[in-house]
């Protein structure tokens, strides 16, 4: 029975807000329906757009910076407070295991904190271009802001979007999955909680079809768009909004290749790469999917990695044991492996085999093991597109010219890791890197403080930071003539 399961709608104009469609909100550890929610569309883009825009126009939101510092500072206390209640729907619904859904959640409220501090330092400047001529350029926000987070890391994506929006003085409408609709509701009852925040100046619906999000892009009254998404999307996107001119901050996919040294310190470097692997069960952007290992040490990284992979405890977020959730759905769980199975057919050599469950009670879950797969030519497909999942493909290289060349060969550009003790060699390789960002000796270390983002088809502009506030900005320029002569007597 669903009858007495949690409910959840839309948030619109400091409203919960119903539609006709409910869809089942399920538990990918066990196929079990934990929930429903309103599926909106147009009609609720609709009501959401033209509640912010009127939240715009007529609050003091985008002209009273200490009004924003404070509603954005009260968001942070109160997603705080509520860690414990958003860990656990997030472990239940989207499949990770706490750890990982509490370092998810943990990052929220030093990110809104950041942003509610940078609300109050914002400022344009002025100048006296000539004599008696003064320029003042002014920092305004663009009005209505778009953000499309998906079901991966709900919270934080949609957090790390909204949080510099409403810093910029910017209202907000919020499109996220079906997927995540529980967690979004937990996410929409701490936005109702917040005395200081004027209605409408956040609004956000579920949907797994595309119709609100196509009214979003299409409308001119939303001017600029924050996606986290995959880079088709992303693409798409951009060129239906390009009619309107429309503005669009991109964090798109990723293939983020590791390298490894012979002179890493490998019982320190390996634990790691299995964590860039198996963290989110490999659906993160950022996820170490390309292990690329000097020669000289590639049969014992093999032998090394292949066993932690297999001691790997596959299991439900409800068991404290275990060290990887399920995916999203069985839906990808059949994806990911007919992508295996095609790379295996096209010649990748199988180190560790992982996959779903045949039997047992974890064969009624989204679940799938791990898996290590060898390969020389680099063109292949299981190679060049993001899986979202645990499968790590590993090839190896002689010289530094042959692992740059290797990282930069796909059409992603997100993320990369090195490897290595040389106090040159790895700066030096760093520079050379087609990533937005890049670890040395570390893997997935990200502050609200600095900027993170793409190069390539993973992304436009950058998230995090002093920088993501400039997806929300407009400048405007006053030109101000003084006569400075003294007035006749």
């Amino acid at each position: 029975m669903t009858a007495n399961l949690p409910k959840a709608c839309s948030w619109i104009n400091g409203e919960w807000v119903d539609s006709p469609r409910r869809l089942d909100s399920i538990d990918p550890a066990t196929g079990t329906v934990i929930g429903s929610y309103a599926e909106a569309g147009a009609m609720e883009a609709g009501l959401a757009i033209a509640a912010a825009r009127e939240a715009f126009l007529s609050s003091p939101w985008r002209h009273d910076r200490r009004l924003r510092a404070k509603a954005i500072n009260e968001l942070a206390d109160l997603f705080e407070a509520r860690t414990d209640e958003l860990v656990e729907m997030l472990s239940l619904e989207n499949g990770k295991i706490k750890p990982e859904a509490l370092f998810e959640v943990s990052m929220v409220p030093p990110k809104l904190r950041f942003y509610a501090a940078l609300a109050l330092t914002e400022a344009g400047r002025a100048v006296e271009t000539a004599p008696g001529r003064y320029s003042t350029v002014l920092r305004e926000p663009m009005g209505v802001a778009g953000v499309i987070a998906p079901w991966n890391s709900p919270v934080v994506l949609f957090i790390r979007s909204l949080a510099p929006a409403l810093a910029a003085g910017c209202t907000v409408v919020g499109k996220m999955p079906g997927q995540v609709a529980q967690t979004v509701s937990r996410m929409c009852r701490i936005f109702a909680e917040a005395r200081s925040l004027p209605r409408g100046v956040i609004n956000v619906f579920c949907e797994m079809r595309s119709d609100g999000a196509r009214l979003m892009i299409d409308a001119p009254e939303v001017p600029t768009i924050s996606f986290t998404g995959s880079s088709s999307t992303g693409q798409a996107i951009s060129a239906a909004g390009a009619k309107n001119i429309k503005r669009f901050g991109l964090e798109l996919g990723g293939k983020c290749p590791v390298l490894l040294f012979d002179d890493a310190r490998l019982e320190t470097a390996i634990p790691v790469v299995e964590k860039a692997l198996t963290t989110f069960a490999g659906q993160f952007c950022m996820t170490g999917s390309r292990l690329l290992v000097h020669r000289p040490i590639l049969e014992t990284v093999r032998s090394m990695l292949a066993g932690r992979l297999q001691a790997v405890k596959v299991g439900p977020a409800s068991d404290p044991s275990s060290d990887m959730g399920p995916v999203i759905s069985m839906e990808n769980v059949r994806r990911i492996d007919e992508m295996v199975d095609a790379a295996i057919a096209g010649g990748a050599q199988v180190v560790v085999r992982g996959g779903p469950f045949a039997e047992g009670p974890l064969a009624r879950g989204a679940f799938y093991r791990p898996t290590l797969l060898e390969v020389t030519d680099p063109s292949m497909a299981i190679v060049q597109e993001e899986v979202f999942g645990p499968v790590l493909v590993m090839q190896a290289f002689d010289t530094e010219a042959e692992a740059v060349t290797l990282a930069n060969g796909t059409r992603y550009g997100l993320a990369a890791s090195i490897w290595s003790r040389d106090v040159d060699r790895p700066l030096r390789i760093a520079r050379q890197i087609e990533a937005g960002t890049i670890w040395i000796n570390n893997w997935a270390v990200v502050y609200s403080e600095t900027e993170e983002g793409g190069t390539k088809q993973s992304g436009l502009g950058r998230m995090n930071g002093v920088a993501a506030m400039e997806d929300f900005i407009e400048y405007r320029t006053i030109i101000h003539e003084v006569d400075l002569a003294s007035p006749a007597a």
